[in-house]
C-alpha cells in the first residue's frame, strides 16, 4: 500500500545533507512552509544552497533559517525590501551569496529543471550584468541569452490538502511556486493543513499530481 504521509516534522526533514540544494516554495509569506523550515532549522543541516523567490521577511521562516547561520548561497529574484534586514546584514557582512534570477527566469529555470530541458533562451537579461558571460543567441531580430535549468536536492512546499498517495491542491495565491519545484527535486515534502482519503480529491482539481511528491505531513492550520 502506497503511503507517503509520515508522522511529524522531524520525519519529514529525514535525510537532508549539509550542502544541499534546498527549493523553498512561496511569494512572501503566502505559501511558505514555516513548519517545514522551522523543522530544517532544528534537523541541524547547513551549508545550504536555496533556491526561493525572495530572500526571507522578518525573523521567521526563511530569515529565520538565514540567521541560524545554514545557508551558504541564495538563488532568489527579490533579496531585499523593507523587512529584509537578516540577508541584509549577512550580505553586507559577506557571510553570505547571492545569485540573482529575475522572477520569469526564475520560474522557467526551475520549470525546465523539472521538465529534463538543458537550457532555454531569453529576451530577459540580455545586455545588463545578468547576462554577462552567457551565450547569447539572435532570434528573429532580437537577441537571447541562454539561461540554464535548476534542480534541487530537495523541495519544501506548502498545500491546503493531500492524501497519502501524495497528491495535492492549493489554496489560491499559495500554489505560486510549489507545483513547479515539486517536479524539480529528487525529494519533495509537502506540508498540508488535511490529509483527506483517497478519491476526496476531484482530479480535475489537483494541480501537482503524487508522482512528483515523497513525504506529506499534516500541520496545523
Amino acid at each position: 500500500m502506497i503511503d507517503k504521509c509520515v508522522p511529524d516534522l522531524t520525519a519529514a526533514l529525514q535525510g537532508v545533507r549539509d550542502g544541499a540544494t534546498v527549493m523553498i516554495g512561496g511569494f512572501g509569506g503566502a505559501g511558505q512552509p514555516s513548519q517545514l523550515i522551522d523543522a530544517l532549522i532544528a534537523q541541524g543541516a547547513g551549508n545550504l544552497v536555496i533556491v526561493n523567490n525572495n530572500a526571507g521577511q522578518g525573523e521567521t521562516g526563511l530569515a529565520a533559517l538565514l540567521k541560524a547561520g545554514r545557508v551558504r548561497k541564495i538563488i532568489c529574484s527579490f533579496p531585499r525590501q523593507a523587512d529584509s534586514q537578516v540577508f541584509d546584514g549577512l550580505y553586507r557582512a559577506g557571510r553570505i551569496e547571492l545569485e540573482l534570477v529575475p522572477q520569469g527566469n526564475l520560474a522557467e529555470r526551475i520549470r525546465a529543471g523539472g521538465a529534463g530541458i538543458g537550457g532555454f533562451f531569453t529576451p530577459t537579461g540580455y545586455g545588463t550584468e545578468l547576462g554577462a558571460g552567457k551565450e547569447t543567441r539572435e532570434i528573429g531580430g532580437r537577441m537571447y541569452v541562454l539561461e540554464s535549468p535548476l534542480r534541487a536536492d530537495v523541495a519544501l512546499i506548502q498545500a491546503e490538502r493531500g492524501d497519502r498517495w501524495g497528491n495535492l491542491v492549493y489554496r489560491k495565491a499559495a500554489r505560486n511556486f510549489g507545483p513547479i519545484m515539486a517536479t524539480a527535486a529528487a525529494l519533495t515534502v509537502a506540508s498540508v493543513h488535511e490529509v483527506v482519503p483517497l478519491g476526496d480529491l476531484d482530479p480535475e482539481h489537483i494541480v501537482t499530481p503524487g508522482i512528483y511528491v515523497h513525504r506529506v505531513v499534516r500541520v496545523p492550520r
